[in-house]
């Protein structure tokens, strides 16, 4: 694991611990690659409640609630599939606060529905407020897995932090 990925690790830790807050995971492209790097500081079973990868869309469905429609109209990977899935993350697994990931990281796009390889959605927050962000470089496939990874703890990272200055004001 890389050193970024372990920094990023051990600052979640701290605002777990800092909080007493939980979190989640739930994946398809990155395949469990962000609860690797969450549980990568010893001591996430204090806050780490656990990850759904969620590689099909039947997953997806089945475990998260994400609506088939919405799967149907705008596919798997897309802001409001990563939204659904944060959201049932933290129903599912009573969390506090989740991470998904999904998109498609290569070497060619999944169901030929015009979404182009190199384009990832990331979204965290909690059941009622979520944020996303869209990557959209093809850098490779084990490349563009790591900088999902890394964004996606970070965006987490500076969600917790722009709640927390919501509260304190």
């Amino acid at each position: 694991m890389e050193l970024e990925t372990k920094v990023l690790s051990r600052e979640l830790q701290q605002r777990m611990y800092d909080n007493g807050l939980t979190i989640a995971t739930a994946e398809s492209c990155t395949g469990g690659r962000v609860a690797q790097a969450v549980i990568a500081t010893p001591g996430a079973s204090k806050y780490f409640k656990g990850g759904v990868i969620c590689y099909s869309n039947d997953v997806k469905e089945n475990l998260l609630g994400v609506s088939s429609e919405v799967l149907a109209e705008k596919s798997a990977v897309s802001e409001e599939v990563a939204i659904q899935m944060v959201k049932g993350a933290c129903e599912t697994l009573k969390a506090d606060y989740a991470m998904a990931v999904t998109g498609y990281a290569g070497p060619v796009a999944g169901d030929n529905d015009g979404v182009p390889v190199g384009t990832i959605w990331l979204a965290c927050g909690t059941k009622d407020k979520t944020i996303t962000l869209k990557l959209n470089e093809d850098y490779g496939r084990d490349i563009n897995l790591a900088i999902a990874t890394n964004r996606s703890l970070r965006q987490m990272l500076n969600f917790i932090d722009a709640e927390k200055d919501t509260t304190e004001e």
